[in-house]
């Protein structure tokens, strides 16, 4: 077989239909968020604004959190040293791992390398070794939950997607006697809407079921303490395992589980993609524990993500730009054309400076394409400004239907 020649017909398709992804060459600036430097093929920069990071708060350009890291880099070193089972533990770990546990109010929690691994491997273990457990996951979580849910083999139900009712609906019929898990996010980030958590989750305590929730999207942004959604609405003492990341509103990289200590030395102990993987930098460790310390204290950034988010979906409203309406901080413009959405997307960067990816099939269904735009706290007013009016300039070239007042 000529391996090349089929990897690049396969990319042709992926050309073909609008959907082959191009990574733009950034170079961000400390104290400079959102600005970044674009490199292009021919080696010349461009200025640009990102906005569809999901560096929500910018807290990974926060004093307090580049401190942590230079003063642990320079006390500890670079790497890890291994795996955690394998001298790879260290202090600032520990230090995080209580930090976690303290925010969702759990007696314990584990880090992972990313948010992807945690969902992967907490999910995947649970429901592997769990006799005859029966796993009910909404239709549109994830794929790193699914992955994790399909690696361990495990019975399976999708219910609909934040429907409770088609959740009991399933659970019902199953037999009683079988242990069962909902998984569950609390905000799903390419449409933006929030699940009805507590509703979701009297279905699951009626069963008698694991619940499992993932607020990667959420924690750092909602809550008095930046906990999550559940925190928000009084819920995370009903949620047996809350999944996040540490990679998006806090900054910097990792994912983790919080739950009871029975529940995380259970998953510490026999998840293969915990015990095989090399631990995160001290440093990093230091820089997301930093991070969650001030957002556990001040408010300041949510609020003003909260202010800007309002002022860009009331000027996308003035100008007719459609975007999907929701209760999150995500505001996804819906163009529904993979071409046009790949077009409008590199005609802001040439043109107008402005970064946001266009997000097509796999990722969302075709006919569902979309510029998934997430405000910060440090986008100005200009920049508010720029983005609807080069909306609306390409919104008319591209002939595209606007909203109706």
């Amino acid at each position: 077989m000529d391996f090349d020649r089929f990897f690049e017909g396969e990319l042709a398709k992926l050309h073909q239909a609008g959907n082959y992804r191009v990574f733009a060459d950034l170079e961000r600036h400390r104290g400079g968020f959102p600005r970044a430097t674009r490199h292009r093929a021919d080696g010349t920069t461009q200025d640009v604004t990102v906005w569809c990071s999901n560096d929500y708060l910018g807290m990974g350009q926060n004093p307090k959190v580049l401190a942590a890291m230079r003063e642990t880099l320079d006390l500890s070193g670079a790497g890890a040293g291994g795996t955690r089972n394998i001298s790879g533990t260290n202090h600032y770990h520990v230090l995080l791992e209580n930090e976690l546990a303290d925010l969702h109010g759990k007696e314990a929690a584990l880090l992972f390398s990313s948010g992807y691994v945690s969902n992967w491997a907490a999910l995947g273990t649970l429901a592997a070794k769990i006799p005859g457990i029966i796993v009910y996951s909404d239709a549109k979580n994830h794929a790193s939950m699914i992955e994790g849910i399909r690696h361990s083999r495990a019975e399976k139900r999708l219910f609909k997607h934040n429907s409770p009712e088609d959740l009991a609906r399933l659970m019902a019929a199953d037999d009683p006697k079988a242990p069962k898990l909902v998984a569950f996010e609390s905000v799903y980030s390419m449409d933006g809407d929030i699940a009805p958590i507590k509703e979701i989750l009297d279905v699951a305590e009626a069963f008698g079921a694991l619940t499992y929730i993932d607020e990667v999207h959420a924690v750092g942004m909602y809550g008095p303490r930046g906990g999550g959604v559940a925190e928000r609405e009084g819920l995370m003492h009903r949620i047996d395992v809350i999944e996040g990341t540490l990679g998006k509103a806090f900054g910097v990289m990792g994912g983790y589980i919080t739950g009871s200590a029975a529940l995380v030395d259970f998953v510490r102990s026999y998840a293969s993609g915990f015990i095989f993987t090399t631990a995160i930098p001290p440093a990093l460790a230091a820089g997301a524990r930093a991070s969650i310390i001030h957002l556990k204290e001040s408010r300041d950034e949510r609020r003003l993500h909260q202010e800007n988010v309002a002022k860009v979906r009331a000027g996308l409203d003035r100008r007719g730009i459609p975007h999907m309406p929701n209760p999150s901080h995500i505001v996804p413009v819906r163009v529904g054309d993979a071409a046009k959405c790949k077009w409008i997307s590199d005609i802001l960067l040439d043109n107008y400076g402005i970064y946001v990816q266009p997000i097509n099939y796999p990722t969302v269904p075709v006919k569902t394409e979309r510029l998934r735009i997430t405000p910060t706290p440090l986008h100005t007013d200009e920049d508010i400004k720029h983005l609807v009016e080069g909306l609306s300039d390409l919104w008319s070239q591209c002939a595209l239907a606007r909203a109706v007042a």
